[in-house]
């Protein structure tokens, strides 16, 4: 089972998904406060499991409603995912992938390990 790792720096807090075997899946954007951080890890368990894929790759692809995977490439040509929020807030962002089927590994990992992950603190 997959866990949210909590991370307090002078900047803020912010969290990694972890997967059972301990790989990274995701990190967020660094909050204010330990509550902020909080009710972003609430948001991903709520909203990973319910929500689509919006692959960006394709040309003309076709834009859906938060929340969303957003599936893209970035400048170095890897594949990269983030979750949107209801409110289009990013919410989690993932490291890069050499390609998509690892990058749409990743996303069904978030969807699998998130909703009953548990929360540490580091």
């Amino acid at each position: 089972m997959g866990k949210f790792v909590i991370k307090e720096s002078d900047a803020g807090c912010r969290f990694n998904l972890v997967a059972g075997n301990g790989q990274m899946i995701g990190t967020s954007q660094v909050y204010s406060s330990m509550d902020a951080c909080k009710n972003g890890i609430e948001s991903v368990k709520t909203n990973a499991p319910i929500a689509p894929i919006e692959d960006q790759t394709k040309e003309g692809f076709e834009k859906l409603t938060n929340p969303k995977f957003e599936v893209y490439a970035d400048k170095a040509g890897e594949f990269r995912f983030r979750l949107t929020a209801k409110n289009g807030q990013n919410i989690l962002a993932s490291e890069g992938y050499s390609q998509m089927a690892g990058c749409l590994n990743g996303i069904e990992s978030v969807k699998s390990n998130a909703p009953d992950a548990e929360v540490v603190n580091e």
